[in-house]
């Protein structure tokens, strides 16, 4: 029985996707001899294998032609039109394996893509509703409004350098970083950190100069930018303190915390200007107490507070504050190897700042208490059998160290040295280490007496002393 032919999409299918295929009738040859390796070709079709219902001849013009097959058992059988035995016929395929092949990606080229729009539906009924807000838990609620009510304390500072132009005819303001501050009080102080504006500080502006530029954010929710006076600063700290003219409205003071009670565990959040993008809050728990922090500006702070909370470049001089929204650190610096955070921050505690910050308002420096004597480093008083305390190597004369009788390393007669007095303690906190005694110093001022106790030729001394003010400010 002869068959007459069928088209491409015929035998795959109505889809507009495998009636592509009628495009392509040299692709689909190769795809044939590809699965059928074994096949033999003739002059002018390509032969496979034989079905038992349909043969489907595939041609180099893209054609298929059906043949009727005999059917089992029977005695009669259709004759060659080409004059072949039934073993030279034709190769065919069946419907499902042209199926198959058409749904191989890795056989096949890309079968473009077709649109397919139902114009059934309207967008409303295909548009998933919006799920109304509810409260937020009372946590999330409570930092929002933390954040809602600190944000407007946090400034954004950059830091202004005066460089000459190329034609020498003047000078051009030039952003040479930026960083974040906090606003202290209602007459407009900022304070920051020192290295925010230590561009412009090394160039010994004088107090008094504009050194930066401060952004505030106002009660309409606009930025405002204000020129920033030098009032004072401190690099030891860290620490300085800027001034704008900026009405009372703007200016948002934050409200000094305890660092001194602070708690390994205790949540903390930090506000600040990352890389720019200004009032960012992030999160997290006190992860150390008394820290030595290495600062930016190449100085030991002690006391420091770690958090991972997560601080980056532009943080510095932000605010660190404790669930109740009271400043607990001023972010300085971070332990990073990429200069990016990882988990480490560290604050300068709010004893501290409010220690130095008035000093700086109303000196425009520190006024840094001390014993008027020289200490000895640790590799220095090992050499002379000194393991523990503060070993004096000079004491100022006509100081109230000298006149208290504090003595100094020096030579005997026969040219051997004689070790000096080597303080173990000031009041009631013990000196282990020289750096000991430069912390406690930090929590004294010029002018307090205090009582040291002195080791001196195996006897324990206790010897009272005016604290003078630090001859390197």
């Amino acid at each position: 029985m002869q068959v007459a032919p069928l088209s491409i999409s015929s035998i795959l299918g109505a889809s507009p996707c495998l009636q592509t295929w009628s495009h392509f009738p040299a692709r689909i040859d190769s795809l044939l001899l590809s699965v059928w390796p074994s096949s033999k070709t003739g002059p002018d079709c390509t032969r496979g294998r034989r079905h038992s219902r349909v043969r489907t001849r595939v041609c180099s013009q893209g054609e298929i032609f059906n043949r009727g097959a005999s059917e089992e058992g029977s005695n009669t059988s259709q004759p060659s039109t080409s004059g072949r035995s039934s073993n030279d016929d034709p190769p065919t395929i069946t419907r499902r394996s042209a199926i198959f092949l058409a749904a191989t990606p890795s056989m096949l080229v890309a079968l473009p893509a077709h649109a397919y729009r139902d114009t059934d539906v309207t967008l409303e009924q295909v548009t998933p509703p919006i799920t109304p807000a509810g409260k937020l838990p009372p946590s999330e609620e409570a930092t929002v409004q933390l954040f809602e009510r600190s944000t407007y304390s946090v400034a954004n500072i950059f830091d202004v350098t005066l460089r000459p132009q190329a034609n020498m005819t003047g000078s051009v303001e030039v952003p040479e970083g930026n960083g974040s501050g906090i606003v202290w009080d209602s007459d407009g102080h900022i304070v920051t950190n020192y290295h925010v504006v230590g561009s412009v500080l090394s160039t010994n502006p004088g107090t008094q100069k504009v050194v930066a530029r401060v952004t505030l954010l106002g009660t309409d929710g606009l930025q405002k930018t204000y020129e920033a006076l030098l009032v004072g600063a401190d690099r030891t700290k860290d620490l300085a303190v800027l001034k704008v003219s900026a009405p009372p409205s703007v200016l948002r003071p934050l409200q000094l915390g305890d660092s001194s009670l602070l708690r390994v565990g205790q949540r903390c959040l930090a506000i600040g200007n990352p890389f720019g993008f200004d009032h960012t809050l992030t999160t997290g728990v006190v992860s150390g107490l008394d820290r030595d922090i290495q600062s930016v500006t190449g100085v030991l702070i002690g006391g420091g507070i770690q958090t991972d909370a997560a601080i980056n470049p532009g943080n510095s001089g932000g605010p660190l504050l404790n669930s109740r929204g009271e400043l607990i650190g001023i972010n300085t610096a971070i332990y990073s190897r990429s200069g990016t955070s990882s988990g480490i921050g560290f604050a300068i505690p709010a004893a501290t700042v409010q220690r130095v910050v008035p000093q700086l308002i109303q000196y425009g420096r520190v006024m840094r208490p001390s014993l008027a004597v020289q200490i000895a480093n640790e590799l220095v008083a090992r050499q002379v059998d000194v393991s523990s305390g503060a070993l004096i190597l000079a004491v100022t004369p006509n100081s109230a160290a000298a006149k208290a009788g504090l003595l100094p390393t020096r030579r005997g007669l026969g040219g051997n040295i004689v070790r000096g007095d080597v303080i173990v303690g000031l009041n009631d906190t013990p000196i282990v280490k020289p750096i000991d005694l430069a912390k406690t110093f930090d929590t004294l001022q010029v002018g307090v007496t205090v009582t040291l106790k002195v080791q001196r030729e195996g006897q324990l001394l206790e010897l009272p002393v005016a604290l003078e003010e630090s001859s390197g400010r």
